[in-house]
């Protein structure tokens, strides 16, 4: 059974090089860098279906759709054809648990082992320069990329790479020891241009150009914070792996999960995952009519329309209640990826099971 779900807090190896998405843009108006668009060459081997353990989906500027499998490298899927490329073709690795797309429409994969970069002809290994990049001050540009480091993160904006901490100066652990309360697991710019860091035991960290604010009340320093995400109203949420869903109400963060009486007491001390709660967020989404979509490592989904909070499990449809990734794409359909071997959607009323197939084969 996979470590996700089994423990409380993935190692500090998934933390030091996983890599996180961002959004919107920063305090002072960033400037914004020419997008340039990429054409994939064909690459990689023609199977019939995608593998296990899909971590996460996302679709590039060309409209491909890119599966992230943690063992078994990435699927691309043109509309037509189901492509499979691993590390004999240049991955890094074939645990692969981070896509995402720079401004210059290159593609950079986070992998156990490091982080590469495909410009649409070979990949490149961007592990050591991550990780050794120069020191500075985080100057946000809107479409930068954040990757994770042991005691600190790197930011690149399409041209240079920039290493910072959001830790305290006064914070100097011991080289042997491998907890890092202040490991980032997930980030967000709000509309406002607010950097958001959801950390390993820290609670959830904000950043407004200046200066690191910690939030850690209600529990949201109980567990890691695995997701953060901006509704369409503006409203904050974050999902800690324990402590529940929270909600940010200008202040500081309201835990949704402990007023809606939704708690698993029992997780946080006996690692004892309970269906019908929502203590463990691991991955949130907003549909088009503006319904939260909030997906459990162990309870299905739930869906909040702004009142109401209704429940979905296999017996919905869903084709398992662990729930590993929620995604939008660009025709705003969500993919629910449950258990990292299916994809389901669903249809108003109940989920449904979608495959993905080369075309003419099944």
């Amino acid at each position: 059974m996979r470590i996700i779900q089994t423990i409380l807090n993935t190692t500090v190896l998934f933390s030091v090089l996983i890599a996180f998405s961002s959004c919107n843009g920063q305090n002072q108006k960033p400037k914004e860098i020419k997008t340039e668009q990429k054409i994939p060459v064909s690459i990689g081997d023609t199977v019939s279906e995608i593998g296990k353990n899909i971590d996460c989906i996302y679709q590039d500027k060309n409209d491909n759709y890119w599966f992230a499998s943690n063992g078994e490298g990435v699927y691309r899927y043109d509309g037509k054809t189901l492509t499979h490329i691993t590390d004999k073709h240049g991955l890094v690795s074939n645990f692969v648990w981070k896509i995402e797309q720079d401004v210059n429409g290159d593609l950079w994969f986070s992998t156990r082992d490091g982080v590469c970069r495909f410009n649409g002809v070979s990949f490149a290994n961007y592990t050591d320069k991550i990780n050794y990049a120069p020191s500075g001050k985080l100057n946000y540009t809107k479409g930068g990329l954040f990757f994770g480091q042991l005691n600190g993160l790197c930011f690149y904006d399409g041209k240079s790479f920039t290493s910072f901490t959001i830790h305290p100066d006064t914070y100097k652990p011991s080289p042997s020891d491998m907890n890092r309360p202040y490991s980032v697991y997930s980030t967000l710019t709000d509309n406002a241009g607010n950097v958001w860091f959801g950390t390993q035991e820290k609670g959830v960290c904000r950043y407004d150009g200046n200066t690191f604010t910690f939030f850690t009340e209600q529990g949201l320093d109980k567990a890691a914070v695995r997701t953060l995400f901006q509704d369409k109203s503006g409203n904050i949420w974050a999902g800690n792996n324990g402590a529940g869903l929270f909600k940010f109400d200008g202040k500081g963060f309201i835990n949704f999960t402990d007023e809606k009486g939704l708690a698993n007491r029992d997780f946080l001390k006996k690692l004892q995952g309970k269906e019908g709660t929502l203590a463990r967020p691991w991955t949130i989404n907003e549909d088009e009519n503006g319904n939260l979509w909030i997906g459990t490592i162990d309870a299905g989904v739930w869906k909040y329309d702004g009142a109401n909070l209704t429940n979905y499990t296999t017996k919905n449809g869903l084709v398992g209640n662990s729930i590993w990734t929620i995604y939008k794409d660009k025709k705003n359909e969500l993919w629910y990826v449950t258990d990292g071997e299916a994809f389901c959607k669903f249809n108003g009323k109940t989920f449904t099971k979608y495959e993905v197939h080369s075309q003419g084969q099944k």
